[in-house]
């Protein structure tokens, strides 16, 4: 089948979901490439040409494919080119950060849509919401590794702050997200704790103690809030709380999502960091990364087992 790839244009957005060096002979899609695809990282579309793709127009790409890959949420200027029954995979987290796309375009558009998510990737269309079965949990763990460390690098920046010794961290959770956003944090002399599932009563009991809120977990709406808006009438005034699992509203109550370019905003006190694409901010090395493992569990096998979820 048809595979196209689009460039994203989700603001901020640098990252190259396919790197020529990860395309291989027993690709079993034909591969349709936007012009100019890898510009971000200086490759050029003889690149990929050389690979067996084809260069195309956005225009042809989504008039040729039947199935489109875009690392993120597709944006308005697009909508119109979007097809009916088409289908759209990438990120497109239809019960987070995309649910208006998913319930204004994709609902009435037909649209099949395949959220990559790192632990439960889930073919979407409609009302149905299938779990894939063939793409492996964590399957592109290191993106939430990164993703830790880019959320806490650039809002510590942004902020202001040079952690020391004085400097009181919390940071949730365990899982890859957490590791990267402790990972960083550590490289300061600060005072780090990292809580997890049995040590959470202690978090909420010394909530007020800390200058830095680093929370890795990600919930949907159906379970309760991480910190809710109570518990942060508790926390520090001037304290940074960064969700590096960017899950606003469902980590922590009330949150709403902000952009690279403005990443942070303030609410009673408090100092809010909340981007869903962090990564992004250091795309060379995540580019490397999710192409490796996308082109594995994605973009290898024909593309048609994604279609024969909803059968």
């Amino acid at each position: 089948m048809k595979l196209g790839f689009i460039k994203p244009t989700y603001p901020g957005e640098k990252r190259v979901a396919l790197l020529p060096e990860h395309i291989t002979p027993d690709f079993e899609n034909e591969l349709i490439i936007e012009t100019g695809y890898g510009s971000n990282l200086g490759i050029d579309d003889a690149e990929y040409v050389a690979k067996g793709c084809t260069i195309d127009t956005r225009a042809n790409v989504f008039l040729k494919c039947d199935t489109v890959f875009c690392l993120k949420l597709i944006q308005p200027e697009d909508y119109d080119s979007l097809r009916n029954g088409q289908m759209i995979i990438g990120w497109t987290h239809p019960t987070g950060s995309g649910t208006k796309f998913y319930q204004n375009v994709a609902c009435k558009k037909g649209l099949y849509i395949i959220d990559l998510d790192n632990i439960y990737p889930t073919a979407h269309i409609g009302d149905k919401h299938i779990p894939v079965p063939f793409i492996r949990k964590n399957f592109v763990w290191k993106n939430s590794f990164y993703a830790g460390v880019a959320s806490v690098q650039h809002a510590l920046l942004y902020f202001g702050l040079y952690p020391d010794s004085e400097t009181k961290v919390a940071v949730l959770a365990s899982g890859s997200c957490s590791q990267g956003a402790y990972s960083y944090i550590s490289k300061y002399n600060a005072d780090v704790r990292m809580f997890y599932r049995k040590t959470m009563n202690e978090f909420y009991e010394t909530i007020g103690e800390y200058d830095v809120i680093i929370n890795g977990i990600e919930v949907d709406n159906t379970v309760a809030h991480i910190i809710t808006k109570d518990d942060l009438k508790r926390v520090k005034k001037g304290c940074l709380i960064i969700d590096s699992a960017a899950d606003a509203g469902n980590a922590i109550e009330g949150t709403r999502y902000m952009s690279i370019a403005e990443p942070m905003y303030e609410e009673d006190g408090l100092f809010f960091y909340e981007v869903n694409n962090a990564p992004s901010l250091l795309y060379r090395r995540t580019s490397f990364e999710i192409s490796k493992s996308f082109s594995e569990w994605v973009y290898k096998k024909d593309v048609k087992r994604f279609w024969q979820l909803f059968e």
